[in-house]
């Protein structure tokens, strides 16, 4: 990061001399004569042609190479979740890994995480938030210091050493981010198209590894990060790239993407992990705040849905109790359990078996 800075200050540097070289030519091209317009013309224009060769060396260095991710959890999280954080910054390497965030209230989310953003040089923020004694895990995706933010429910989380994942990628390495076909027509709950425009560029700059000014990378793309659309959710899952002979390989899925590889050679792909799922909720128009330009309307919050568990259970036994008494009141309208003793019958047992 410090290499790009030096270049973007030293092409800064060349453009402010070259201006002053400009303006130095046009001083002293207005105590020339009239008769000396052609030199003047030419000047004018070699001016111009160094100010393009200082514009165009600003315009080299993408604004990607300038993305860094700030990594960071809540107070309360459980060990899942911070294994979770822990295998997404391995996997990612222009990734920063912040302690937890000290704070109870989502009010100072703003200010707090905007300013740790700019003070260890990054322009996201991967805030992991949870609530509930950690029975709910959010993901507030943004974009410091001006936005947007996305707010993610995340479930189903499978950290690397859970389930005990046969691949294993190089620290350090980049991959290749697919976004399948299915992810475009997945159903928001609201609003059109644009806001998966939106979630796919936030997503989008979070994993992918910018190719150069990154410290610890390697130049080696061996992982596929799959992000998924099913059921109005995002799924994402981590891949390795593992080549070898057109032996090894045994799925269908294995066998089509082989096909376009070479004729001694196969591609398979083991998955890496960690896997988890997004369910958009909201996206906001500043970072970690302003006015809300998205919300998905087929979202259902887990409060909502561990309430509708206790009401059914609270039915359930309301109903068995109410049977109760109702069977305790039509025994004692007939009669059948008065306290008194039976009367012994004629063809009773006890009687004909005296």
């Amino acid at each position: 990061m410090a290499s790009i800075y030096k270049r973007a200050s030293k092409a800064q540097a060349e453009q402010d001399d070259s201006d002053l070289s400009m303006s130095d030519a046009e001083s002293s091209s207005t105590l020339q004569a009239d008769g000396d317009d052609d030199s003047s013309d030419e000047t004018s224009a070699s001016d111009k042609d160094e100010t393009q060769i200082s514009e165009n060396k600003l315009k080299q260095v993408p604004a990607e190479l300038r993305n860094r991710i700030l990594m960071l959890t809540s107070r309360g999280v459980s060990f899942r979740h911070r294994h979770l954080l822990t295998d997404l910054h391995s996997l990612l390497p222009h990734t920063y890994l912040d302690t937890k965030l000290d704070t109870k209230s989502n009010n100072n989310y703003n200010s707090a995480l905007n300013s740790l953003a700019d003070l260890h040089s990054c322009n996201y923020v991967f805030f992991l938030e949870a609530r509930k004694q950690a029975q709910d895990l959010y993901l507030w995706l943004a974009k410091a210091p001006n936005g947007p933010t996305c707010k993610f429910h995340v479930a189903g989380i499978h950290t690397m050493a859970e389930l005990g994942f046969g691949g294993n990628c190089l620290k350090g390495g980049r991959g290749v981010v697919v976004f399948d076909k299915s992810f475009d027509e997945m159903e928001t709950g609201g609003g059109g198209k644009e806001n998966l425009a939106l979630i796919r560029e936030m997503l989008r700059g979070v994993f992918c590894v910018p190719s150069k000014g990154v410290r610890g990378m390697k130049p080696f793309i061996d992982r596929v990060i799959g992000i998924y659309g099913l059921d109005n959710k995002i799924w994402v899952r981590i891949y390795e790239i593992r080549e070898g002979s057109k032996d090894n390989i045994s799925t269908p899925e294995e066998k089509k993407l082989s096909e376009g590889a070479d004729v001694g050679s196969g591609v398979k792909l083991v998955e890496v992990g960690p896997r988890f799922i997004l369910t958009p909720i909201v996206i906001l128009e500043g970072s970690f705040g302003g006015p809300v330009i998205f919300e998905n309307k087929l979202y259902v919050s887990p409060n909502l849905v561990r309430r509708e568990v206790r009401l059914k259970k609270q039915a359930k036994y309301s109903q068995r109790t109410f049977d109760r008494t109702d069977r305790t009141r039509k025994i004692k309208d007939l009669g059948l359990n008065t306290g008194a003793e039976k009367k012994v019958g004629v063809v009773d047992d006890r009687v004909l078996f005296r």
